[in-house]
């Protein structure tokens, strides 16, 4: 009795394993046929020429929704974008951004206040500009002007403007966004280079509104998988818009009011962006959107004139632009950093697009509710940029556009260059505050982009291994 027991036993585990053996076979070559048929969307065969670290990396992968690798990404831009968008920032062209600072809510009365003078732009003297800034007869301050003697040089601002500062230049409306770029009337020039973009003690209820409106009211926090692809897409570019605002303010933070030490905000850094792939997946998404935006009206921008009347700078302005939009390694690794030609298919594709485009100007609006000075400043100029983006990829030069040419003002151009500029040191930081951040939250930072994760879970299960 006990004898037949045991080989019955015997043949149940002989079952086992040969079903268990079917089961990873099995797996195997589903794990195969997958590979092989998700190769194009999880793969670039055109990254093979960049030379990526093999090494371990934090995010790996395709970013969702665009045609490159993160790690392709990264290189991109530590070894050529970075750099060479550092440079041209700093042009006299690119330097100075024409905005109107003043401008009453349309929302609410707003009640902002900031606890910093950082918070503040002041108004200096008209000889900081290029002389085809100014009109003959402008109404500068004087440099005596008590207003500009608070000891804050990263703050000059000059209001004298000139719609013919700019030879060559159309004049021409945004439909993204909602400041009529054609009015002049309390537009200010500001010098972008003295005015940083940092943490500015602008915090509190007020500062919480403007994003609580943002995200509810014009696009939702969490989107759904029923969201189209459209409204996905607006959403990821305020995260990555708001991801890389977050890391500037972390980056270049004042730890010690009392002494004025300022440095890196790593607690901050961390509960704000980095304990959250997705919004660091966004600021990459955001990056490549911005990129592709650029290349696409490369036409354009390479038949530009940067004049500001100083020729050294304007033809280092006009080298460094073509440096950018015929970078050989961008084109070799990542010729489309993002496709927009999937978009707005279908009946419903023009009012879809009616729909968000009202959308983004709601934002824009928002911008004049922003109670700090200086915040005030980046909002207007980034949220320019990204609608200048929009711009070039959605309103001109489609497949229902075809007799549309391209059009930018000058002041489009500065904004969306300054923004992918601000997005690229925002993707460098996230890897340059990345270690320190975790030694100091004592947790190691979410890692993502491991697409593989999902078959070794079954693997394990199949296998019986943890």
């Amino acid at each position: 009795m006990e004898q037949s027991e045991a080989k019955n036993n015997k043949k149940k585990r002989e079952s086992g394993n040969q079903w268990r053996w079917v089961a990873v076979i099995s797996v195997f070559v589903v794990m195969l046929a997958f590979g092989l048929a998700s190769k194009p969307f999880f793969s670039n065969p055109t990254s093979k020429s960049c030379q990526c670290s093999q090494g371990s990396h934090k995010y790996s992968g395709m970013v969702e929704d665009c045609c490159c690798e993160y790690e392709t990404v990264d290189h991109l831009n530590e070894e050529g974008l970075y750099p060479l968008l550092q440079d041209l920032v700093k042009t006299p062209f690119f330097r100075y951004f024409k905005v109107k600072l003043w401008c009453d809510c349309p929302f609410w009365p707003e009640d902002g206040m900031c606890r910093l003078r950082d918070c503040s732009v002041c108004e200096c003297a008209e000889n900081e500009f290029p002389e085809t800034f100014k009109k003959p007869f402008s109404h500068g301050l004087s440099p005596d002007n008590p207003v500009c003697q608070e000891g804050k040089p990263e703050a000059v601002v000059d209001r004298t403007i000139d719609a013919k500062a700019f030879k060559g230049w159309t004049v021409i409306d945004n439909p993204w966004t909602n400041d009529d770029e054609t009015d002049n009337a309390d537009m200010t020039y500001v010098n972008l280079q003295l005015n940083p973009e940092r943490y500015t003690g602008y915090t509190g209820p007020s500062a919480r509104r403007i994003w609580d409106a943002i995200y509810t009211e014009n696009c939702p926090r969490y989107p759904s998988e029923e969201f189209c692809q459209e409204k996905k897409i607006l959403y990821k570019l305020i995260s990555g818009l708001h991801s890389s605002i977050s890391i500037h303010i972390a980056a270049d933070y004042l730890l010690e009011e009392a002494t004025h030490v300022w440095g890196r905000n790593l607690t901050l850094m961390y509960d704000r962006v980095l304990r959250y792939p997705d919004r660091v997946e966004n600021l990459y998404f955001t990056f490549l959107f911005v990129l592709r935006a650029v290349t696409k009206a490369s036409d354009f921008l390479e038949q530009a004139e940067y004049d500001t009347g100083n020729s050294v700078e304007d033809l280092k302005s006009q080298s460094l632009v073509k440096g950018l939009l015929h970078n050989p390694k961008l084109q070799a690794a990542c010729p489309l950093p993002f496709d927009e030609a999937k978009l707005w298919k279908g009946q419903s594709g023009p009012e879809l697009k009616q729909q968000i485009q009202r959308q983004f100007r709601n934002i824009s609006s928002l911008m004049d509710c922003v109670g700090c000075e200086k915040c005030r400043l980046w909002g207007k100029l980034q949220v320019l940029g990204l609608g200048t983006a929009l711009k070039i990829l959605f309103s001109v030069n489609g497949q229902d556009n075809m007799g549309h040419t391209l059009q930018l003002q000058h002041n489009e151009v500065i904004a969306l260059m300054n923004l992918l500029n601000r997005l690229s040191e925002s993707i460098k930081l996230v890897h340059e505050m990345g270690p320190a951040v975790e030694k100091a939250a004592g947790v190691p930072i979410p890692a993502f982009g491991d697409r593989t994760s999902i078959w070794q879970k079954l693997w394990n299960s199949v296998t019986g291994h943890k």
